[in-house]
């Protein structure tokens, strides 16, 4: 196949992201499905992790200089929950980070988004926690959610810093529903950081339809993920399933959420900052032009990426340190 003919096919197999994309960006979708093809959703669910535990480690960047780490145990009564802690070696904290990582629910752990969290920690000069939740579906609903607040509830009892909730996908959907089940609290969340988070929005929404068929995340994907997760006729309108199914938005933190334009769940995210914003709270939302959903391991190579990552990091110090004001 000639270069112009393998230009041709690849244009009309991207359809209406082939000129919405940048090269580089291309790359990466390329580079991520040859790693974790679309189909992989139909094998096993242990064969999916290993699958997807190669490609993290295959984009996992070193850690910033002066991260340091440590592993730990949050204990439960019925079972301990893994979580890492980062911090900046030899520099006091001004506020906790706690991450919650993505993966639909059923992939990733303390690994998957080491650098990531790593990034954030030097970008800050925050502590972050990472949280291990359980996996569905060995773990059904609401076992990550449980997972997630009982993470929350032991760096809140330990520690008086700020906390700021940040998650990434099924991540995001898991720290809104804890800053929404711990906004009443003497404890709770300064900020959060929503990053293309999955808030169970209505499939007749803007996004869901202009990009029912995104690259790297489809319509389908999004409903087998909630099938997963939830047990046969196991309601979806819970807000600690589904955040926007919520019927009081009121009294939660300064709230960043992040998307990508093209994906199905960017839509999610201008919803809830509405929501927020008619309950009298304070909402921000952005969509990142032209990127896809999982943006963030693609920084290092798509500059659009690397500019969105920043603006997190950024935004995420912000979240933290406006208490010090």
């Amino acid at each position: 196949m000639t270069a112009v003919t393998k230009a041709q096919t690849d244009r009309s197999s991207r359809g209406q992201y082939a000129d919405r994309l940048d090269p580089e960006l291309w790359d990466y979708v390329d580079e991520v499905n040859s790693w974790y093809p679309p189909e992989i959703v139909a094998a096993p669910i242990e064969k999916q992790r290993a699958v997807y535990n190669r490609m993290c480690a295959a984009f996992h960047q070193a850690r910033p200089e002066g991260v340091t780490t440590k592993d730990g145990l949050v204990a439960t009564a019925t079972h301990p929950i893994p979580v890492r802690h980062y911090r900046m070696a030899g520099k006091g904290a001004a506020a906790t980070v706690v991450y919650y990582h993505g993966g639909g629910f059923v992939l990733g752990d303390l690994d998957s988004h080491d650098d990531i969290c790593a990034e954030i920690c030097a970008g800050t000069g925050f502590e972050v926690v990472s949280a291990d939740y359980r996996l569905a579906p060995e773990h059904l609903h609401p076992a990550s959610f449980e997972d997630a607040l009982a993470v929350f509830e032991r760096v809140a009892a330990a520690s008086t810093l700020p906390i700021v909730l940040c998650g990434e996908s099924a991540g995001g959907n898991l720290a809104a529903a804890v800053a929404q089940a711990t906004r009443r609290r003497e404890r709770h969340a300064v900020g959060q950081m929503l990053i293309y988070p999955e808030l169970g929005g209505d499939e007749i929404g803007r996004s869901y339809v202009e990009h029912a068929e995104a690259p790297l995340l489809s319509v389908s994907d999004i409903e087998f993920y909630r099938r997963i997760r939830s047990a046969p006729g196991q309601s979806q309108d819970d807000p600690t399933f589904s955040p926007l199914r919520d019927h009081d938005f009121s009294g939660l933190p300064p709230t960043i959420i992040v998307t990508a334009e093209c994906d199905p769940l960017s839509s999610d995210g201008e919803v809830y900052r509405e929501r927020i914003l008619v309950a009298g709270g304070h909402a921000w939302w952005r969509e990142e032009p032209r990127l896809v959903h999982s943006f963030l391991r693609a920084r290092m190579t798509v500059p659009r990426a690397a500019e969105a990552f920043a603006r997190i990091v950024a935004d995420v110090h912000a979240l933290g340190a406006a208490t010090e004001r």
